[in-house]
């Protein structure tokens, strides 16, 4: 099984008396694993079961690798109500179980066949978007529960509130949601989860949902049942006037910067750049260089572009010095190599830059940081690189003032509520959360007379970036 990551035995003994907790089990109860690994969490029932004088019940673990099966049949071959099956979960005949258990495997998208995202995509709701399979395993559990039935899992956080497990949300908010049990990030080591536990029983939802954060504390909410972010109810927070504004509403785009998937190539030292590639350069800035707050400092990188001012991508017979250069057989290889070449001209970017819009004055902001932090780009000559979100105001003179408000305290106490978490307590911002970020009713804007259409190029700017070059 990919994604496979053992569980450690606290954690399993944990989540068992959370699956018993004020119902022991009976001995025709039947007890499912859907990726019992070598078989932890079977060992944990029948250490519980002990402890606690009560019958063990029918156990079943279904595990997709012969290896870690056959481990499992060995560790637990002297219990006769263990049964180890080699078989997909995914894939297998839907059955009904009493209580569902287990830690199910992460395994992101790109790690999927085409073959498998198709189907998994024609047979699961929680198919969409880049999704993961511990995702489409949850609602495999909910499926396979009988009426009152209870399942815990571990996994992941990241379902409550991105914006791929919004199916998700919306299948479990049809069942009472118990527990919801943050624990410590260190439990797996290396691997960066975020762990949570989930206690849900197959009843109609509950009125409220027990949440145990990392600090100790505990708070009981309402979730959501439209698949909206978990998050807000979570910590507690006041749901904002509709008519209050949002950050998007005052933008023309909210967007990660640009991703060439060969930085290598298209992104050159300004320093000793060949003269005849000047004229396709143009200044670029990645997150890692967005470092002390304030002013940013010159760029000393450029992006060489293959596009026209327009975002339009140009023919290669237009290229000059810049398609000499990526014609050397040992670039032109590494660009052909590309995903992107299959179905994209061999020299274009991996995603087609909007330069019409990524040319204007903006701000700009690392997509990991330990705090989000601004950055005004008032001439609006950079181009971001993928590290980096790009913001572009309506009104290009509310620049520093929507740059001030992104750096008050209101803001990143909402921001670091709502973003995602990386390594090391860190956030990951995305585009989706900036656009929801609300905003104080005087930055709306009250007129169109100063605003830019999404179409309306920006007055071009003189030495966007080599004086004495023309583009």
């Amino acid at each position: 099984m990919r994604g496979f990551v053992p569980t450690p035995p606290a954690i399993v003994d944990y989540m068992v008396g959370r699956l018993f907790e004020g119902r022991s089990p009976k001995p025709s109860d039947i007890v499912l694993d859907p990726g019992c690994g070598t078989g932890a969490f079977l060992k944990g029932i029948i250490r519980w079961c002990k402890r606690n004088s009560s019958p063990i019940p029918e156990l079943i673990g279904v595990e997709s690798d012969p290896g870690r099966a056959q481990q499992a049949r060995t560790a637990l071959e002297s219990c006769p109500k263990v049964e180890i099956r080699l078989s997909d979960f995914l894939a297998a005949p839907l059955e009904s179980f009493d209580y569902v258990i287990g830690n199910p495997p992460y395994v992101s998208i790109t790690r999927l066949s085409e073959r498998e995202k198709k189907s998994f995509r024609a047979n699961y709701a929680t198919a969409r978007g880049r999704f993961d399979l511990y995702l489409l395993f949850f609602e495999r559990a909910l499926k396979s529960l009988k009426l009152n039935g209870r399942m815990v899992f571990i996994t992941p956080e990241k379902f409550l509130y991105v914006e791929t497990a919004a199916p998700l949300r919306r299948l479990l908010a049809e069942k009472d949601v118990e527990d919801i049990t943050m624990i410590d990030e260190q439990v797996f080591g290396t691997l960066v989860t975020y762990p949570t536990v989930s206690t849900i029983v197959n009843r109609p939802s509950s009125a409220s949902t027990q949440v145990r954060f990392r600090d100790g504390s505990r708070r009981r909410c309402a979730l959501k049942g439209d698949g909206a972010s978990w998050l807000p109810a979570i910590r507690g927070e006041v749901a904002r006037p509709k008519t209050q504004p949002t950050l998007s509403d005052l933008c023309i785009r909210i967007s990660c910067g640009v991703a060439t998937g060969a930085d290598g190539i298209f992104v050159r030292d300004m320093r000793g750049l060949e003269p005849g590639l000047r004229a396709f350069a143009r200044p670029t800035i990645a997150g890692r260089e967005l470092t002390a707050p304030g002013k940013l400092d010159p760029p000393r990188y450029a992006m060489l572009t293959p596009y026209a001012d327009d975002g339009s991508l140009i023919p290669e017979n237009q290229l000059g010095p810049l398609g000499d250069y990526l014609r050397k057989p040992r670039i032109r290889q590494r660009l052909a190599q590309r995903t992107c070449a299959r179905r994209k001209p061999w020299h274009a970017f991996h995603e087609t830059p909007p330069l019409l819009e990524i040319l204007r004055p903006k701000i700009l902001c690392k997509d990991i940081a330990r705090r989000p932090y601004f950055w005004t780009d008032p001439e609006g000559k950079l181009v971001p690189r993928h590290s980096v979100y790009y913001i572009v105001p309506k009104d290009p003179s509310a620049l520093d003032t929507i740059c001030r408000y992104l750096n008050s305290d209101e803001a990143a106490q909402w921001l670091t509520g709502h973003c995602q978490r990386a390594a090391s307590g860190f956030l990951r911002l995305q585009s989706n959360v900036l656009k929801m970020l609300p905003v104080p009713d005087e930055l709306r804007p009250r007129g169109a007379s100063n605003l830019l259409s999404p179409y309306e190029p920006y007055p071009p700017l003189p030495g966007l970036l080599f004086p004495d070059s023309a583009r």
